[in-house]
Parts: C-alpha cells; sequence; structure tokens
C-alpha cells in the first residue's frame, strides 16, 4: 500500500461523505486506502458512511470520543501506507493535489511530512497550513494582535510567497502527508492534546527526529474550517488555550527561567478565562 488517508468524522455526515468523493473523483498512480474513524458520534452519522461506501473505506467505530489525536491514532495503529495522510473531515481534495505530494515526497526521501495550500471557504488562505513553531515571542505578538516585520517573529510565514515550495516548521493537522517511517521515529500524535496543538507537536518531533517539512505550495485544498467543532464553542475554546499550555509546558518550560513561564502560564490563563467570558455575550448561531 502506498498510502493510507485517515479522517477522523465526529458528527460530520455530509462534510466526511463529500470529503472522500472528493478523493475518489480522481484516479492516482498509487495505491491507497481510506481509513475513518468515528469519534463516538452519537449520531446516525457513522452507520449512514458505512451504507453509502459500503466495502469502498474501512471504518473504525470509537467507542469514547478522546479528542482528535486519539481517533487519529487508532487509524495510524493499521495504516499500512508507505504514506500517511491526515486529513480533516471538512476538506476538499482539488485534482492532482494527492499525486503531485505523493511524486515530491518520492523524489525527496529526506521531507518527513508535506503539506500544501489550504483554502477557506472564503478564498482566503488559512494560515495555518504554513507556520514557524510558536514562541514566548511570536506568540505574544500574534496573542495581542501586534504587528511584527521581523522573519524571526512571523508565526505565519506572511513573508513568503503562498504558491511556493520551500521547507518550514509547522503544518495543519487538516492536511498532513507523512512519510511512515519518519512517524515511526517521532511517534504518534500525543493524546493529551484533545484538539489542536497536536499538529504543531508531532511537526515539532518530526523534525527533532531529523526529517523536513514541506510547504507545497502550488496544489491545494479548501477547509471548511470549523464546520465540525461549533457545537460546543466554550469546550474549544478551553481547548485551544489548554492546547497552548501543554505544548509550552512540553517542549519549552525546562529550558526557560521560572518567571518566564510563570508569566506565560498566568498569561495563557487570563486569555482563556477572557475569551470564554467574551463568548457567553456572543449571538447564538
Amino acid at each position: 500500500m502506498d498510502l493510507s488517508v485517515v479522517i477522523v468524522n465526529y458528527q460530520t455526515f455530509e462534510l466526511t461523505k463529500n470529503t472522500i468523493n472528493s478523493i475518489f473523483e480522481y484516479d492516482y498512480p498509487f495505491t491507497y486506502e481510506i481509513l475513518v474513524v468515528d469519534n463516538a458520534s452519537g449520531d446516525d452519522s457513522l452507520d449512514r458512511l458505512k451504507e453509502y461506501f459500503s466495502d469502498k473505506v474501512t471504518f473504525i467505530a470509537s467507542k469514547d470520543n478522546n479528542g482528535f489525536a486519539a481517533g487519529n491514532n487508532q487509524a495510524l495503529k493499521i495504516a499500512k501506507g508507505k504514506y500517511v495522510l491526515l486529513l480533516n473531515s471538512d476538506t476538499i481534495v482539488w485534482e492532482n493535489t494527492l499525486e503531485n505530494i505523493y511524486h515530491y515526497m518520492e523524489k525527496h526521501t529526506d521531507v518527513g511530512a508535506c503539506g500544501c495550500r489550504v483554502i477557506l471557504e472564503n478564498g482566503e488562505l488559512d494560515k495555518a497550513c504554513k507556520r514557524s513553531f510558536p514562541n514566548v515571542k511570536n506568540s505574544f505578538f500574534r496573542l495581542f494582535h501586534i504587528p511584527t516585520n521581523s522573519k524571526d517573529n512571523d508565526y505565519n510565514l506572511d513573508n513568503l510567497p503562498d504558491d511556493g515550495i520551500y521547507e518550514i516548521d509547522c503544518l495543519t493537522g487538516a492536511f498532513m502527508f507523512i512519510r511512515s517511517d519518519a512517524l515511526s521515529k517521532a511517534g504518534l500524535l500525543d493524546e493529551t492534546f484533545f484538539m489542536y496543538g497536536e499538529d504543531i507537536d508531532l511537526c515539532y518531533r518530526i523534525k527533532k527526529s531529523g526529517w523536513k517539512i514541506i510547504y507545497y505550495g502550488e496544489s491545494r485544498i479548501t477547509h471548511l474550517k470549523g464546520a465540525s467543532s461549533k457545537k460546543q464553542k466554550s469546550k474549544l475554546i478551553y481547548e485551544f488555550y489548554r492546547a497552548m499550555y501543554i505544548y509550552y509546558k512540553k517542549h519549552h518550560a525546562e529550558e526557560s527561567l521560572f518567571i518566564v513561564n510563570w508569566i506565560v502560564y498566568l498569561g495563557i490563563a487570563v486569555l482563556c478565562i477572557l475569551k470564554l467570558f467574551l463568548n457567553i455575550f456572543k449571538k447564538k448561531d
């Protein structure tokens, strides 16, 4: 098997169906399998997907929803591909995207993971598809919306062309085309992260294992961002800031002064509380 495509479904029958169909729409010069993990949806989406795709897709029914990382890991443990693709259930794969990245990975054996240009529904770039690793400085600028002209502090790499091909630090978990050998060395997704942050953490470990991470901006997907997560806004806000805390503590706390760590943790907590408070007064969709 050349490629294993891993998709996590959570109450998104129509979106997941469209994502899978966007893959089936084209022919490929490689073999592939599609593995769908249902993260204890609690609705009829899994049964409907099974009926719709019959024996074309391998389905895994999770008894509990232990998060996005845990859901992906269930499929990664049985994936047969030389490469694995982590693909969100709310994406549409464009023509030639998988083929182009597959050929690029075949030619560049030092590349551990590759991403593509991710386009939002409104046509804008999803800036999460090409990033630097977060650190105290660039996170401060980003969280407080402070503009910076310094390349070292440019978390979203706005200075680099959207249609280019180049090495970066971090991809988005919406589309991560990973060499299985690199995943074996780096390890599976960290299930401490429930949602958010697991993609950054995995990229960090892949690069630390000696592999390159490439942004392939000549190929694209569409990301209907947030479509599977509108039902639990307060929970998602909490998990977003919790992921910041986990990532910082795991990768930066030991090398930083106690006072710096205290300021970072306090800042994350204050921002989380503020966002949760403001969310109370927002109108429901």
